[in-house]
Formats: C-alpha cells, sequence, structure tokens
C-alpha cells in the first residue's frame, strides 16, 4: 500500500462515523441531528457565511471601491465571528460541564449583548432606514450579510428550542443571537447606503392603469 494511503488523518478521528458527535467538558456523545448541535452547528455555518462577507471587505479594501463610512467593518465582522465562537460554545457544551464554562470565553455576556446594542445605535443614527420589507441583492456585500444573517436566526431558533426542552444556564445567548440578526440587517442596509444604492423593496410599484380611448 502506498506510504500516503497508509498514514492517518489528523483530522477525521473516524468516531463521527455512527452519526454522533462529542460536547464540550465531556458527557455523553450525541447524535449529529439533535437540537443542540443543530444550534451549534448553524452558528459554525454563521462564522462562515460572515467570513464571505470579511472576504468582500477584503477586496473592496485592495481595490480601493471599500467606502469610507464602512472602514471599520472588516474589523467589526472579525469581532463577532470571533463572539459567535462563545455562542457556539455555550451551545455546545455538556450539561454536566456548565460549572466550567468562562463568562466571554464559553459563555455569553450581558457585556457583548450591550456591545451590539451600541453598534445597532451608532449605525442606525448613521443612514436613513427603509420603511418596509427589501429583497436581498442590491449589492454583493449587502447580500452576503443578509445570507449571514438569515443563518443567524436559524441559530437563534435552534437555541430557543433548546431552551424549551431544557433549561440553558446562561441566559444571554439568544438575545444576543437576536441583537446580532437586527445588527446584520442594519449592516446590510449601511452597505447599501456606502455604495449610494438603495434597497429594493419587496413590493413591485403599483402598475398605472391606462384609460380607455375614446
Amino acid at each position: 500500500m502506498p506510504e500516503e494511503l497508509e498514514r492517518k488523518s489528523a483530522v477525521a478521528t473516524r468516531r463521527g462515523d455512527d452519526g454522533t458527535t462529542g460536547l464540550l467538558f465531556g458527557g455523553e456523545r450525541v447524535f449529529k441531528d439533535e437540537p443542540r448541535t443543530e444550534a451549534y452547528g448553524a452558528i459554525d455555518e454563521a462564522v462562515a457565511a460572515l467570513g464571505l462577507v470579511r472576504a468582500e471587505l477584503g477586496l473592496n479594501a485592495q481595490d480601493g471601491t471599500l467606502p469610507r463610512t464602512l472602514a471599520r467593518l472588516p474589523d467589526l465582522i472579525l469581532r463577532i465571528q470571533r463572539e459567535l465562537f462563545v455562542a457556539g460554545a455555550e451551545l455546545a457544551t455538556a450539561p454536566n460541564g456548565v460549572d466550567r464554562q468562562l463568562p466571554g470565553e464559553t459563555r455569553v455576556t450581558a457585556k457583548m449583548v450591550d456591545g451590539l446594542d451600541a453598534l445597532l445605535a451608532e449605525t442606525e443614527a448613521a443612514i436613513e432606514l427603509p420603511h418596509e420589507f427589501v429583497v436581498p441583492g442590491e449589492t454583493r456585500l449587502s447580500a452576503a450579510l443578509e445570507l449571514a444573517r438569515t443563518i443567524v436566526r436559524r441559530a437563534e431558533r435552534r437555541a430557543v428550542s433548546i431552551g424549551r426542552a431544557e433549561p440553558i444556564p446562561g441566559d444571554q445567548v439568544v438575545p444576543y443571537l437576536n441583537r446580532l440578526g437586527d445588527l446584520l440587517w442594519i449592516f446590510a442596509r449601511a452597505a447599501e447606503h456606502g455604495e449610494s444604492r438603495a434597497a429594493t423593496p419587496s413590493k413591485a410599484e403599483p402598475r398605472r392603469h391606462r384609460g380607455r380611448s375614446a
């Protein structure tokens, strides 16, 4: 057998081949489609989607098309990605390991939620918001932000499902995800504003009816 085929992967442990996965801080293995794994799996997806946002921002910065009003956004997105790792860790903790969680590292804190509230207020004050539902896709950046927002909303729903089945020791993870969904929507509007584009309304303009000819 060729040497390269004899080597074992450091990533593929094969322990998940039976459809189960491990949680943080020990505990029994759980199935990969259980509410808890669905929740932190959705958070993992949100982190990846925000990676697309950050990559788009990086391309804009390289070619000189990143608006000055969005200059802080790459750092803010990276900050949010790191905070989502905290939320994911909290949801991935085995019930018998919650006493080992650390605020701000493996458990979401009220300070983290307050930080999103501050960003919401600051960004809203700088732009004019639409007064109706909008259709994503006006710009590549705003569309990527909208995609991340919808994934965060799914993570929020899954976290709520966990809380209905068993208490979540921390009381800030759902508020954090809820606030983050709002913030990403606001960021999408700020991205459109920065590129001098207006959000596309969900309703088409009413057609003008022509009068009958005489």
